[in-house]
């Protein structure tokens, strides 16, 4: 199964921080925000997280949900989430299979060199289940009121 907008979203069950797990199927009943991000408290991924952390009000306002997911260990998300205050949760997925469900495990390009990594991306899915909205590729300034103007439209 693979992320495509318009059909159910991918489920799947991660360890998060604190020692938990998220399910997407738990989820159901409100809107939920996926975004996957390459690595805990990196420049980008910092700004990423505290843009969605800073904002989780108005989230909270349209019943949506939202989960950061990388490949770092749940150490490493525990680490992040309490040295930047994160009210969200963070998911482990040390195996890559929900980045690549959902398409975010992509070949990229650094001086010349090419590896495997996670595409930032993001994922609005409504209280259904369904996916509604995608967001490939994240630049990070701005990305956080884009995804929120669209949650309040769904």
């Amino acid at each position: 199964m693979s992320a495509e907008v318009g059909k159910p979203a991918p489920d799947f069950t991660l360890p998060t921080d604190g020692g938990g797990t998220v399910s997407l199927k738990d989820l159901r009943g409100k809107k939920v925000v996926i975004y996957f991000y390459p690595k805990d408290d990196t420049p980008g991924c910092t700004k990423e997280a505290c843009g969605f952390r800073d904002s989780m009000p108005d989230f909270g306002a349209v019943d949506a949900e939202i989960v950061g997911i990388s490949k770092d260990s749940v150490a490493k998300h525990d680490k992040f989430k309490a040295k930047y205050e994160l009210p969200f949760t963070l998911a482990a997925d040390e195996e890559g299979k929900v980045v690549e469900a959902y398409g975010s495990w992509v070949e990229k390009s650094m001086y010349g060199k090419k590896y495997m990594g996670i595409d930032r991306s993001t994922f609005l899915i409504d209280a259904d289940g369904v996916l509604r909205a995608e967001w490939r590729k994240v630049k990070v300034p701005g990305h956080v009121e884009e995804v929120l103007a669209k949650a309040k439209e769904i």
